[in-house]
């Protein structure tokens, strides 16, 4: 396990995590992820810790409102979030780690069929 760092665009939302060197991503095509591009690296609760920022979260929920998305009040950017169909993991963009690690897999995710699609993990 190696420790990484990321931050939403502006630099005021900031974490670090631990993580493999080569990893599994999802990408989903629910109506979120599938506008923004979201990259998805689970990550254990335990092995995550928000650094700065926290005065600067929104939290946004949708449909469901089991995940809660967490977006920069400053920029606007949603760099990690509590997702629905990983309730005891955080998602971080990958898009938004520095110096990220490298992606062993891709796993395309139904999100607009989420009940049948968390089925079948």
């Amino acid at each position: 396990m190696k420790e990484y760092t990321g931050s939403c665009h502006c630099g005021g939302v900031k974490y670090k995590f631990k993580s493999d060197e080569l990893v599994e991503i999802w990408s989903c095509n629910c109506s979120i992820c599938d506008m923004i591009n979201y990259q998805h690296l689970f990550v254990r609760h335990e092995l995550f810790e928000l650094i700065d920022g926290e005065e600067l979260i929104l939290e946004y929920n949708f449909e469901s409102k089991s995940a809660k998305h967490y977006f920069c009040k400053k920029c606007g950017i949603k760099s990690f979030y509590q997702p629905r169909s990983h309730p005891e993991m955080y998602s971080i963009n990958l898009k938004c780690v520095n110096d990220p690690p490298k992606v062993k897999e891709v796993v395309y995710f139904d999100g607009i069929n989420f009940e049948d699609s968390i089925k079948k993990i």
